[in-house]
């Protein structure tokens, strides 16, 4: 990735926070809100492609009392951490009216 384009996500970025966070945020604010949520997103994109196989082995794990899940669930999610929500950001965006979602 080279500066123009990391110039064009960092812009995009903060465009959506003018258009999205202002008035529920103090400008000086959007950072505290802005990075975590993004790094939170990144996260759930990167499970999104196993997350079915994941609810599935914790199912699995469950109904057989398996305590010790953590090497079951890595291995089905692929990757070093999991989610056993069944939840995901795209899904509680979908589902939900701006209103709901927002920080009180």
């Amino acid at each position: 990735m080279n500066n123009g384009d990391l110039n064009w996500i960092t812009n995009y970025i903060w465009g959506i926070a003018d258009d999205i966070l202002r008035d529920l945020y103090v400008r000086g604010k959007y950072r505290d809100v802005i990075l975590p949520m993004t790094v939170l997103r990144r996260l759930d994109a990167v499970l999104e492609d196993n997350k079915q196989a994941v609810l599935d082995m914790k199912a699995a794990l469950d109904k057989t009392k398996v305590v010790e899940q953590d090497a079951a669930l890595r291995q089905a999610a692929g990757q070093a951490f999991y989610n056993t929500s069944p939840f995901t950001l795209r899904d509680l965006r979908a589902r939900s009216n701006p209103q709901q979602l927002r920080v009180c």
